[in-house]
């Protein structure tokens, strides 16, 4: 699947398509430009993944479909973040709507305009409002920001550094792909860096254990692990884990 941003065209061809892919075994589907500003192409090989239902805002186009290797039901989803906190708001909004309406495991990839942590951004002293609402949406949406493995930055101007671009994908996507690994491309000509998700197979193991950062900033939720944990009767690892999400299902609902 590739997915390009800020194509700068109004119309875009079969012909062009098929150019840029290789062949013309692809499907693709296009938000267009207004006028030589913005544009999106999402394009994938149609022998590996059949698309079911498409969903497109101004800033963003997602496919919902099956691939077909591994028999697995997913969506994926462009984005251009939009610039302005009020903008940027609709948009995160736009994609918590069509993720419900998807209701499977989900990937969103492109660039985001926002960071997440001030390490982010080159000397960054601390975050501002629109990042932590942006960090808020990510934590409420249980996304996972797929690690970038060989560089800290994705978006270069002058002396400014950025990390911009990334991967969130749902933990569905992760224990589906767990050997999932993103990586940079070379620049090239644009101010962005490419981002590439790769992966070797597909998981037929055990699913992973899960964790919200926002756990470990609730007041009280490392005691509560600590005397729970105590009180626990011998078995299993696994077995007391799961045992420990009763009192967390409480704390979430303030009986605790």
């Amino acid at each position: 699947m590739l997915g390009l941003l800020e194509t700068k065209r109004e119309i875009i061809s079969k012909y062009d398509v098929a150019r840029i892919w290789g062949t013309s075994s692809v499907g693709w589907e296009v938000v267009e430009s207004v006028g030589a500003a913005g544009g999106l192409l999402l394009m994938w090989d149609d022998m590996i993944f059949k698309r079911s239902n498409c969903y497109k805002g101004e800033r963003w186009v997602c496919i919902e479909g099956l691939v077909t290797k591994n028999n697995f039901q997913c969506a994926v989803c462009l984005v251009y973040g939009a610039h302005g906190r009020e903008k940027k708001r609709v948009v995160w909004e736009e994609l918590s709507y069509v993720a419900g309406l998807c209701q499977v495991p989900f990937c969103l990839l492109g660039d985001f305009n926002e960071i997440l942590q001030i390490e982010d951004r080159k000397g960054a002293t601390s975050l501002p409002v629109s990042a932590e609402e942006f960090k808020s949406w990510v934590q409420d949406m249980e996304l996972v920001d797929l690690p970038l493995n060989d560089r800290k930055f994705t978006w270069f101007k002058g002396q400014s550094c950025s990390k911009i671009d990334r991967v969130l994908v749902t933990i569905e996507w992760v224990e589906e792909f767990p050997d999932i690994r993103l990586n940079g491309g070379p620049r090239g000509l644009s101010d962005h860096c490419p981002l590439i998700m790769e992966t070797t197979r597909a998981s037929g193991g055990p699913r992973l254990f899960r964790s919200l950062d926002s756990w470990f900033t609730h007041e009280g939720f490392l005691r509560t692990v600590k005397n729970e944990w105590r009180n626990l009767s011998g078995g299993p690892f696994i077995g007391k884990l799961k045992e420990l999400t009763i009192p967390f299902e409480k704390m979430a609902q303030g009986k605790l």
